[in-house]
Parts: structure tokens; sequence; C-alpha cells
């Protein structure tokens, strides 16, 4: 019994300790700083974060961001391991300090990898997503 304890206790901690050093090996770099003009982080959402525009943002973010950004906004989705830099974690408490303007500017003007959705969404349907993220 005691041989079996030690056993289940050293798979155990072997298996932690693979997941631990995987973990870290796939972290990916965050790329170069990505600044919004003030004006743009100083700009406020005018869309209100009600229960209509956060269910029309959870669609939209689901057609155009979770491929990359993964279903709950932690930088895990299919597209994200083809991606040589991490898409971001919108639940990280540094993804918490960035405004909703920056936010906005940032989904409209896009940088690579990241795609500009000036032309693909409206001014209201991107701040509709931004509702979302914050949601999550």
């Amino acid at each position: 019994m005691k041989n079996l304890k030690k056993l289940v206790l050293g798979l155990f901690f072997l298996g932690a300790g693979l997941f631990i050093s995987h973990s870290a090996i796939a972290q990916k770099p965050a790329g170069k700083p990505w600044a919004a003009p003030e004006a743009a982080v100083k700009k406020k959402n005018p869309v209100p974060a009600n229960e209509s525009s956060i269910k029309e943002g959870k669609e939209l973010y689901a057609q155009h961001c979770k491929s990359c950004h993964g279903a709950k906004g932690k930088g895990d989705g299919a597209k994200a391991d083809k991606i040589d830099i991490s898409c971001g974690d919108f639940t990280s408490a540094d993804s918490k300090k960035v405004s909703d303007g920056e936010l906005y500017w940032k989904t409209t003007e896009g940088r690579k990898p990241m795609p500009s959705y000036k032309e693909k969404l409206s001014d209201s349907e991107r701040w509709k997503v931004i509702n979302y993220i914050r949601s999550l």
C-alpha cells in the first residue's frame, strides 16, 4: 500500500511538473507596445452596456474575434497557435486597465496580425463588442 501511494504521488508530481513546464514554453510574447492616441484613450463608449448590447456584442465577437481571442477572451482561439505573438487575454488585470476608447481604437485601426474592423463592423457594432469583452 505504501509503494502504491508513493507511485501515485510520484506520477502526480511528474504530471504537474510536465504541465507547468509545457505552460511556460507555450506562452508567446506580447508583441511590440501598441499605444493608442490620448484622445482615443479618453473616448467614452456611447453604447450603454445593457443586456441587449452585450448580447449583440457576443454574437459579433463569436463571428469576428473568437477564432483568435477564444470563446472566453483568453487569447486561446483556434487560430491563436498560428500567430507568432499572444492574442491577448481580455480577462487579465492588464486588459482591465485598458480604456474602452483604447480598445475601440485598436479594433478600428488594427495592426498585424490584428485586422482592422473599420470596414467590417459599424461604429455601434464595435462598441457593442467592447461591451461584451467587458462582461468576460
